[in-house]
């Protein structure tokens, strides 16, 4: 279904431990709108959705997430490596430590750690793929906020680069919903679901 390419989609390469911007890029693994969230988002709503292209970009986009699983794990690894305990007490790092020492362990950067309760799988094509457009813009603001507080233009090289990502998504999940809406248009959804045609009504698609 897929091949594994051993390298990261894009490469890491930070020079300069630091704790301080671990602690809030670790969101984007284990947080609410994080990238293991995603993925498993992603991988879950495909075996619903009525349209092959869907389906296969779901998958591609699942995927992809994975890989950003790797590279955020990559940057915190290469953050955390070597710090002496004074400059992860320092940095505010001592309470992750604690519980994990340099692990990577997903969780928020308010501390809560991973819980399925970040996914959203409605089994409605319609329904699961405006979460997948509000789920991106979640994730691109998330990786705004890391850009406002994190200045090592090495960290900040990877940031931009998934930011990218989340819009490239965003605009998928947006054709996505325009092929489903025609894929159900064509099948006759909509004599079956009159409540959802009169909202479509109202948003332009149909006439």
């Amino acid at each position: 279904m897929w091949v594994y390419e051993k390298k990261l989609q894009y490469p890491v390469r930070i020079k300069k431990p630091d704790a301080r911007a671990a602690s809030v890029i670790i969101t984007q693994l284990g947080g609410p709108d994080g990238e293991i969230g995603a993925s498993m988002r992603y991988l879950n709503q495909r075996y619903t959705m009525p349209n092959g292209k869907v389906v296969a970009m779901l998958t591609d986009i699942g995927t992809e997430e994975l890989a950003h699983c790797e590279m955020i794990s990559a940057i915190l690894y290469q953050l955390t490596r070597e710090l002496s305990p004074e400059q992860i007490k320092a940095a505010g790092f001592d309470k992750y430590f604690v519980d994990h020492t340099t692990g990577t362990y997903p969780t928020a950067a308010a501390g809560s750690p991973f819980t399925a309760a970040a996914l959203a799988v409605k089994g409605d094509p319609i329904a699961d793929l405006n979460e997948d457009l509000a789920a991106e813009q979640k994730a691109r603001v998330t990786y705004d906020n890391i850009l406002r507080l994190v200045d090592d233009p090495d960290v900040r090289d990877v940031i931009k680069y998934l930011r990218a990502r989340e819009i490239v998504h965003y605009q998928r999940f947006g054709e996505a919903i325009r092929n489903t809406l025609d894929d159900l248009d064509s099948k006759n959804y909509y004599a079956f679901n009159p409540g959802f045609d009169r909202d479509l009504r109202h948003f332009g698609k149909r006439k």
